[in-house]
């Protein structure tokens, strides 16, 4: 049975082709052996090696046993992007734990929640003034049993503010922590079904929820990428340089860079933070190979006033996910550097893979890609997650596949919460969340599209749009504008104007702010959560009846 859009799948790959499972330490070992000496990571110009990593995990998996951090046991990492990431990750699951992954951007009662939800009694940190006083909070506040702080300038020192460690009996370095660890006799039996990682997305109620993702699961996802990109590697034959700027403790991060790239034998080229000029740099002179980013990302590097002049032409591979892609910064981006930009999709829950695009295919500005092997996704109507919506029209997106976890399940398919639809070729579209809808007047108003036709505005560098009381329509929307560099602002009957033919009445803002920076999430993506939250409370409408699905 030929699934939506196989056809367009690239040469020998295949919807049901098998997908694989194992374990991640099996999976790091394995790449050790394969690759030995070859470099696994560059951080701080300083390469590592695969047999390095392999090495440093197994001192740090050691340190874990001998403290009793082994099977029954959560270890959470309060990391940011360095070297002690992975091997803490790889570290700690080794010894049979599982990682809980914290956000070093989230705030304090977001953070004491994920420990308190996950059990997580031993946590792993940097002396990094931004994450060591956030750590000894939660010691202060009896949320931990021991604090394990690894030193950031054992990486190289680059300037970077430090917060000085304090003696206490609770706290111990990372240094100290594996000094003198012995391997064990056996390593810990590890099964494909054993839950690996306790990564936390947001919750209808408000708190994060923790989605249990098994080694079966990370390494099926590893696998569904490996399959939909034998024949492209196959054809280069080469070692990629793939640049890492977003979080590792993100599902975006660790799958589609750590994991596929230490499963391929790839190189990670490791950023701290992402900084436009840095990244730049890494392409033209260190010749990167591919970048996988967030749209904040592409929407700086699509602004960069010379880039017509710089050299991109190491890049084989630049992709954007985490957040819809506006179309117009992927017309700008290809417009200057005859690249094509394009969009995937994919959700914590099921691991982060969806959909992709293949590399031969027909042009579909906008769209997500086709659902990847192994992965079952329809539309189904928003009042009835039941009912299977036929091509073309808007819904709710439902996915099923070998990695998925979740709880919002109908039969056996996962609701996404995503709105979107499918083309008559299998291509999906992301129209918005969910709980992003404004209901107008009664119409389904969808602030995503808003902003992809803002975005056309010359003067826009950034939009965000999000739904506010309205006396006469219940709700309507908002636009909340970052200008260009040197731009002048304009009224809301000048948008207005704008906007008028490239969106339906309904759809029109009907208010307007400018402002100097827009929030965003831990992974850099423009958040309207945090932008609804800054805004002073409004007073609840009466709920109006919802008309038909637009």
């Amino acid at each position: 049975m030929t699934r939506p859009g196989e056809k367009f799948y690239p040469q020998g790959v295949h919807w049901d082709d098998p997908i694989a499972q194992g374990t991640l330490p099996d999976l790091l070992s394995k790449a050790a052996v394969d690759y030995g000496a070859r470099p696994a990571i560059e951080f701080r110009d300083r390469p590592i090696s695969y047999a390095e990593l392999e090495a440093m995990v197994e001192v740090a998996a050691s340190a874990f046993l001998r403290a009793g951090y082994g099977k029954n046991h959560s270890v959470a990492l309060f990391l940011g992007n360095s070297p002690d990431h992975p091997v803490n990750f790889f570290g700690a699951l080794k010894a049979g734990a599982r990682v809980v992954h914290l956000s070093p951007l989230d705030g304090e009662r977001a953070l004491s929640h994920k420990l308190s939800d996950s059990g997580a009694r031993i946590l792993v940190t940097s002396n990094l003034a931004a994450l060591l006083p956030m750590a000894l909070k939660f010691l202060d506040k009896g949320l931990l049993d021991r604090l394990i702080v690894c030193e950031d300038d054992h990486w190289g020192a680059v300037g970077n503010p430090h917060t000085a460690i304090p003696d206490n009996l609770a706290i111990v370095t990372s240094k100290t922590f594996v000094e003198g660890a012995t391997r064990p006799s056996q390593w810990p039996h590890i099964n494909a079904d054993d839950v690996a990682l306790l990564q936390y997305t947001g919750g209808t109620t408000g708190l994060p929820k923790g989605a249990m993702l098994s080694h079966g699961n990370l390494t099926s996802a590893v696998s569904i990428y490996d399959v939909w990109g034998k024949a492209a590697r196959a054809k280069r034959d080469a070692i990629e340089r793939v640049i890492c700027v977003l979080p590792l403790f993100h599902i975006y991060a660790l799958t589609v860079i750590l994991l596929r790239s230490l499963e391929r034998g790839d190189l990670i080229s490791l950023h701290q933070r992402f900084d436009v000029e840095a990244v730049m740099r890494d392409i033209e002179i260190k010749r990167a190979t591919a970048f996988p980013g967030v749209p904040t990302m592409w929407i700086a590097i699509a602004s960069l006033p010379d880039l017509e002049s710089r050299d991109l032409s190491s890049l084989v591979s630049c992709g954007s996910g985490g957040a819809p892609l506006p179309v117009e910064v992927a017309k700008v981006f290809e417009r200057k550097t005859n690249m094509k930009l394009k969009s995937g999709w994919g959700m914590t829950e099921t691991c982060s893979p969806g959909t992709g695009h293949p590399q031969e295919g027909p042009e579909k500005p906008g769209s997500i890609g086709l659902m990847l092997p192994g992965i079952e996704m329809n539309v189904v109507a928003l009042d009835d997650p039941k009912e299977i919506l036929p091509s073309g029209e808007v819904g709710e997106i439902r996915i099923r596949g070998p990695q998925e976890t979740a709880e919002a399940f109908v039969g056996d398919r996962f609701l996404t919460g995503d709105i979107g639809y499918m083309d008559s070729d299998g291509y999906f579209y992301l129209v918005d969340r969910k709980k992003d809808m404004i209901i107008s007047g009664g119409f389904n108003v969808y602030p995503q599209m808003i902003e992809q036709a803002i975005y056309e505005h010359p003067a826009v560098h950034e939009v965000i749009v999000i739904g506010i009381s309205d006396d006469y329509r219940g709700e309507a929307a908002k636009a909340f504008v970052k200008l260009r560099a040197g731009a002048k602002p304009f009224t809301l009957e000048e948008l207005k104007a704008f906007l008028t033919g490239k969106l339906g009445k309904h759809e029109i803002p009907a208010g307007l702010d400018f402002v100097d920076e827009l929030p965003r999430t831990s992974v850099g993506k423009l958040s309207r959560h945090e932008l609804r939250n800054l805004q002073p409370a409004q007073p609840k409408q009466p709920q109006l009846a919802s008309g038909s699905r637009s």
